[in-house]
């Protein structure tokens, strides 16, 4: 059977070919390669965090398995934003709008070339989101190929990472911990590259995007730098091209009912809050009209929580890794799953599900013997949010679902800091993080720190908290309501609230309410209030002129 024309092999004797000859022949590739599938190998490669040091040669080996395979590859970098490093400058508002820097730079790069595929190497939180919205929006044949979680160590004897370096770090300022015994525990939390070993955003969304069939079957999650994770980059570069010829698609594998199969599996999980925009900014790049926010509340009371990794429980990733991991929970979820969605392997779910693995009952458990019945991930609605919040309710145990409270607003991140450091965060009161959105931030400023401070004060299961700012995949105690929408920026309810304002939350009932007359309210509209940063330049301007609601997938408009 005749092999089907490249989009990557142009006429010969126009203008675009004989430029594109002379830049390739330079470079030594020869008249034989130059007919081969050209497939961009897109690398987030940095030197400013253990995230990303071991790409390189991740995408030498890529690349390698690429040429074995009949391709030729074309290394091609992108921004590589991590939280930990990234978030320092502006707030952290830098980090969300990078998922979108990162879909845009693989489309000028791949587009602009017109190749034929792409093997991502996918890494810290939003690097997956990105190349996944590229793939669904260029829509050429697409492997997200999963790049690991690192090594944690021990201090004092005791497991450490990262996420306990992050969630320690909140009491300094109230004398919890000193400076010293801090800097110990940094010391010690990463013990090699990859993503921070948890089930936090990085983990979180490469687990999902196995289960949405954009990452070969049993990769995700996987220990960085491994004989396992070099395996599959092998395979990975051995697909691509095979896809390539077979032109299979990424709109052929992101459809509804994969969507769908990804939402459970981030519910039985409990994954980072963050899956869920990234999500919906996937299915809206893949041109699918479905309403992720939607899917998550349909399916959050069916879903039973299978699996308790940190910091959901005690459980490490490394033990979800060895049960088997997402296919493994994709097994225990069988009979909820639509088993004719693909995947890139050329498999269908049903196939893959017939012969996968589950190590470890006590990790993985099954979803008639489940480690909890209540809803993981909540959205949540009312009058105060009528784009919806999202609760995340990681773990097994007894919560608290409901409380009415009084507003105690703030407008940056340091500014509640302080507040709780100087005892102005009191039992009852109910915190607003305001005018720190996608617009308002812009990009969602970083608010996990609040959150942490607050349980470090002795106060999570006191207080609430709704905030518009962007959470930690590890937020998961409390009463916190994130990524709150329409926010304070776009003149969303929350923009009318005052200090003392009475607000009820109910997770339960998934709603989030302002107790304040409608007259009052029509009255505060009058006076037409700011919120968030003004006058921006650069990137940050850019982003928030055209960035969609975060309850829309928070893509550019």
């Amino acid at each position: 059977m005749a092999k089907r024309t490249l989009r990557s092999n142009l006429e010969p004797g126009t203008a675009l070919w004989a430029g594109r000859r002379a830049q390739w022949r330079s470079l030594g590739i020869s008249d034989e390669d130059m007919q081969k599938p050209k497939i961009a190998v897109i690398n987030t490669s940095s030197e400013l965090a253990s995230c990303f040091t071991h790409l390189d040669g991740i995408a030498a080996l890529a690349k390698q398995a690429i040429r074995a395979a009949g391709g030729l590859p074309f290394e091609v970098r992108t921004a590589a934003p991590s939280d930990f490093i990234t978030s320092v400058g502006r707030g952290g508002a830098y980090i969300l709008p990078s998922r979108d820097l990162i879909a845009n730079d693989i489309e000028v790069q791949v587009e602009g070339a017109r190749l034929d595929g792409m093997l991502c190497l996918a890494s810290c939180d939003k690097t997956t989101p990105g190349q996944m919205m590229a793939a669904g929006r260029l829509n050429i044949p697409t492997i997200v190929a999963i790049c690991g979680y690192q090594q944690s160590g021990q201090y004092k004897g005791e497991h450490i990472d990262i996420e306990e370096v992050f969630f320690r770090s909140s009491g300094v300022p109230l004398g919890k911990i000193t400076v010293e015994e801090l800097g110990a525990m940094a010391d010690q939390a990463v013990r090699g590259p990859g993503v921070c070993a948890g089930m936090g955003t990085a983990n979180s969304m490469h687990i999902l995007c196995e289960a949405l069939g954009m990452a070969l079957p049993g990769s995700a999650p996987v220990l960085a730098n491994s004989a396992k994770m070099k395996e599959y980059i092998r395979l990975c570069g051995e697909r691509i091209v095979q896809m390539v010829w077979d032109d299979v698609k990424p709109r052929d594998i992101i459809t509804k009912e994969s969507v769908a199969n990804a939402t459970m599996v981030t519910l039985a999980l409990s994954g980072s809050i963050n899956c869920v925009k990234h999500l919906q900014a996937t299915a809206s790049e893949a041109g699918l009209d479905v309403d992720v926010y939607g899917l998550f509340a349909d399916y959050a009371d069916k879903i039973p929580l299978l699996a308790a990794v940190r910091p959901n429980g005690d459980e490490l990733i490394e033990e979800l890794e060895d049960a088997g991991g997402a296919r493994a929970v994709m097994k225990r979820l069988e009979r909820f799953m639509y088993k004719d969605a693909r995947n890139v392997s050329g498999e269908t779910v049903g196939e893959i599900l017939g012969t996968a693995p589950i190590k470890n009952d006590g990790i993985v458990r099954s979803v008639d013997a489940p480690l909890s019945t209540r809803p993981t991930i909540n959205i949540v609605r009312g009058s105060l949010l009528p784009g919806g919040g999202i609760c995340r309710l990681g773990g097994a145990g007894e919560r608290r679902l409901k409380m009415t409270g009084r507003a105690n607003i703030f407008h940056s991140r340091d500014e509640a800091l302080q507040a709780i450091k100087d005892g102005k965060v009191k039992a009852g009161d109910v915190v607003i993080l305001r005018g720190l959105g996608v617009i308002g931030g812009p990009g969602m400023a970083m608010t996990s720190a609040v959150v942490f401070a607050i349980e470090n004060a002795g106060l999570i299961d006191q207080v609430g908290v709704i905030t518009e700012g962007q959470l930690s995949g590890l937020v998961n105690r409390g009463l916190v309501v994130g990524e709150a929408s329409p926010e304070a920026a776009a003149g969303g309810p929350i923009a009318f609230v005052e200090n003392g304002d009475a607000i009820s939350i109910d997770i339960a009932a998934k709603r989030v309410d302002l107790d304040v007359p409608e007259a009052l309210l029509a009255e505060r509209r009058k006076k037409h209030p700011t919120f968030g940063a003004q006058n921006e330049r650069g990137w940050l301007s850019v982003y928030q002129r055209t960035v969609r609601p975060v309850h829309k997938g928070a893509v550019l408009d």
